[in-house]
Formats: structure tokens, sequence, C-alpha cells
């Protein structure tokens, strides 16, 4: 079976310009989620480099389950943008109001910086 890696980390790029066009869109829940999915997706792509088989959505845990060497600060970053998988998403997450009313530009602006320094750092450790 042919290794998908370089698909993955294509999808990651692509879904970091979503969150960033949505940012400007004013639609901060979805920047955060596609900022979330394209963080998720490039730890994904070099576990898939590696040839390890990464299962999950939790990407702090994915971070950590790497066979390299991963800065406790960068698992944090990973640990905010699992924060927002799912109340991004969903109103039943929130006591009130629909997802869009909990994010704003301070939200988006954070997960898509914690998304791109996750994306660099797999692209420094792309074989």
């Amino acid at each position: 079976m042919p290794n998908r890696a370089k698909d993955w980390i294509a999808q990651a790029e692509r879904d970091l310009e979503q969150a960033t066009a949505s940012q400007e869109q004013g639609r901060h829940e979805w920047a955060c989620f596609a900022a979330q999915q394209s963080a998720e997706k490039a730890v994904k792509a070099l576990h898939l480099a590696l040839d390890q088989k990464p299962l999950g959505y939790s990407v702090s845990r994915l971070l950590r389950e790497l066979p390299v060497p991963v800065e406790s600060a960068l698992v944090e970053k990973g640990e905010v943008l699992d924060r927002v998988y799912i109340p991004s998403r969903y109103p039943d997450s929130h006591p009130g109001g629909a997802p869009f009313e909990h994010y704003g530009p301070p939200q988006s602006g954070e997960t898509i910086q914690h998304a791109r320094a996750i994306l660099d750092f797999v692209r420094s450790k792309m074989p």
C-alpha cells in the first residue's frame, strides 16, 4: 500500500488556508475547527511518513505518540486545538447559544497560530 503522507500534509495546508479564509469572513467557529483539522492531518502525515499508524483525533495525543522528540509547548498548543474539536460545531457543547456565538477573533487567531506552529514542526521533521 502506498504511503499517503504527502496527501495528508497537502490537505493539512489546505485546511489551514480554509481556517484563515473563515477567520477573514468572520466565521470564527469554522476557523477554529479548520485549524484543528489542519494540525490533526499534519501530525497524521508525519506519523505516516515515519511508518506509524495514527489513530484518533486528539492532536496532543498524536503529538505525544510521535517517535521523535516534541516540545511540551507544542503539545500544549495541541491541547488548545483539542478543546475546539467538538464545541466549535455542536450547539449542545455549550450551556446556551449556537457555537458561532462563542468564538471570535481571539479564539480563531490563537487556533490558527497553533495550527501553523504544528504544521511548521511537521514540515521540519518530514523525511
